[in-house]
């Protein structure tokens, strides 16, 4: 058996997953339990057969990681150097907003790098001994995962959330798109329709986040966005949503992104991941650093598949 922790939620078990399965992520909140019960929530915890889970955008929520700074000071400290790094308050933007600046991708992204490295330092600090089998994260969450592996260092990784942010959203303003939600039909067929409502619109459209079974995100030209909707509905979709964003991540509209991302990544200095890291685009380890600025770089424009990546773990574990 498996366990997934995902640093903003608790332990979840899985014994096996298919199709039928639903694997939660990027879910809001920090749910750790107080210091005082942290060690016996987790005494039983077999380290060696558990993951980390990073959850990536669309997890913020205004007062997020405030509790722990409040109560733990490895978790305020962490808030200071972001805010120290940044050159303004990020910590009062997480735990006071107001929502819409939080939202705004270039804040979300490293708000939410910030709040996920806060709780995984409450963690360290009170089970200092603890090793997971391996981490992931979803989207920006990889970046999360690899400073929790030790590869990317915090301030190094801080810089590159922001300038990650600041690249997609200004991607976004040259090539405006649009993202949903597709529920009730299989990855497969949502890459189906998406490259038939290319084809229909000529212009793109593409799966972006395979999140569990029954769950794609598509994103894309807001126009071809429209049409493979419209498919997913006649096809059976159980339901479509359009969501509230104006960039098409991890799409072929963040290509500029990914241009400018490379060279930043290039000035980023990576070490040997210390445990395995799951990489979104392929669900492969990352075993070199060479791998690791690619699948980075990657990601901006290719598809999230989480639910391979959860399997992948899965199957290795046993």
């Amino acid at each position: 058996m498996l366990k997934l922790f995902n640093c903003q939620s608790l332990v979840v078990s899985f014994d096996d997953i298919d199709d039928n399965k639903t694997v939660p992520i990027n879910w809001c909140g920090f749910c750790l339990p107080a210091q005082s019960r942290i060690k016996e929530r987790f005494m039983m915890t077999d380290w060696p057969t558990t993951a980390f889970m990073f959850p990536g955008q669309g997890s913020q929520i205004v007062g997020m990681g405030k509790d722990f700074a409040e109560t733990h000071p490895v978790a305020q400290n962490i808030f200071r150097q972001a805010d120290e790094a940044l050159g303004f308050e990020l910590s009062k933007l997480c735990f006071d907003g107001p929502g819409e600046e939080l939202n705004d991708t270039i804040n979300t992204q490293p708000a939410i790098y910030v709040c996920s490295v806060a709780v995984l330092s409450v963690l360290q600090n009170e089970l200092p001994d603890i090793v997971p089998n391996c981490v992931a994260g979803h989207s920006l969450g990889e970046l999360t995962a690899l400073t929790a592996a030790g590869s990317l260092a915090f301030r190094d990784g801080l810089r590159l959330v922001r300038e990650r942010g600041r690249l997609m959203k200004k991607a976004g303003e040259q090539r405006p798109g649009a993202m949903a939600a597709i529920l009730g039909l299989q990855y497969d067929e949502v890459k189906t329709l998406c490259e038939e409502a290319t084809s229909h619109s000529g212009k793109p459209v593409v799966a972006a986040n395979d999140n569990c079974p029954g769950q794609t995100v598509i994103s894309g030209d807001s126009d071809a966005l429209d049409v493979a909707m419209e498919m997913a509905s006649e096809k059976g979709a159980r339901k479509t949503v359009k969501l509230a964003v104006s960039i098409a991540a991890h799409s072929p509209l963040m290509q500029s992104a990914a241009t400018d991302f490379r060279k930043t990544l290039d000035d980023t200095t990576f070490a040997q991941p210390k445990i395995s890291v799951y990489a979104n685009t392929n669900a492969k380890s990352l075993n070199n650093v060479d791998d690791i600025r690619q699948a980075l770089n990657r990601q901006l424009t290719n598809s999230v598949l989480w639910t391979d990546s959860i399997r992948a773990r899965l199957v290795i574990s046993r």
